[in-house]
C-alpha cells in the first residue's frame, strides 16, 4: 500500500545513497522489530545544496533538505530491509541542522521530513517523537542530516 501511496503522491525515491564511511546505515535491534537508521544527508541526484541555515541556505531550502534526507532514508530502508509496507511506525527522529548562531528555526526545517512522513504513512504511523538540533557543521557541508528509529509491523504466521 505504501508503494501505491508514493505513486498517488507523485513521489519517486532517489537512488539509495552509498555508505559514507565505516558504519552500518540501517541496523536491526531488540526483537528484530526495531530498526535504527544512521544519519542520512540531503544530497540526491536532483538536490544539491550546501552550507548553513541562516547564511547560504534559506529556511525553505532547509525544509526541502530535510525532506530529501527522509527520501534518502526511505530509499535505503527499501534497499536494505525491503518493502516500505514493513514499516509500522516511526518512533523517533533526530534532525541535525547546520546553523548560524542566530538561526533558531531548526524545528521548522525538521518539518520537511515529518510532513513527508505524515503525508505518506499518516499521522499515527508517520509522526515520530522528534528532536531538531542546531549544529556547527555537518559532513560534506550538507545543511541537514536525519536519523530515525523505526518499528516494523508484527509478522503474523
Amino acid at each position: 500500500m505504501i508503494e501505491e501511496r508514493l505513486k498517488e503522491l507523485g513521489i519517486i525515491l532517489p537512488t539509495a545513497p552509498a555508505r559514507g564511511g565505516n558504519y552500518t546505515p540501517i541496523r536491526f535491534f531488540s526483537d528484530d522489530r526495531l530498526v535504527y537508521c544512521s544519519g542520512f544527508g540531503s544530497t540526491t541526484d536532483t538536490f544539491q545544496k550546501y552550507g548553513k541555515l541562516g547564511k547560504e541556505v534559506t529556511k525553505g531550502e532547509g525544509y526541502e533538505a530535510a525532506r530529501n534526507c527522509m527520501l534518502n532514508l526511505l530509499a535505503a530502508f527499501r534497499r536494505d530491509i525491503g518493502p516500505l509496507d514493513r514499516i509500522g511506525s516511526f518512533v523517533k527522529m533526530l534532525a541535525l541542522v547546520a546553523s548560524e548562531n542566530d538561526f533558531y528555526d531548526q524545528p521548522d526545517v525538521a518539518n520537511g521530513a515529518t510532513d513527508l512522513l505524515a503525508e505518506i504513512f499518516g499521522e499515527e504511523a508517520g509522526l515520530p517523537a522528534r528532536s531538531a538540533i542546531g549544529v556547527n557543521v555537518l559532513p560534506g557541508n550538507i545543511p541537514v542530516e536525519i536519523e530515525a528509529l523505526i518499528e516494523l509491523k508484527a509478522i503474523l504466521y
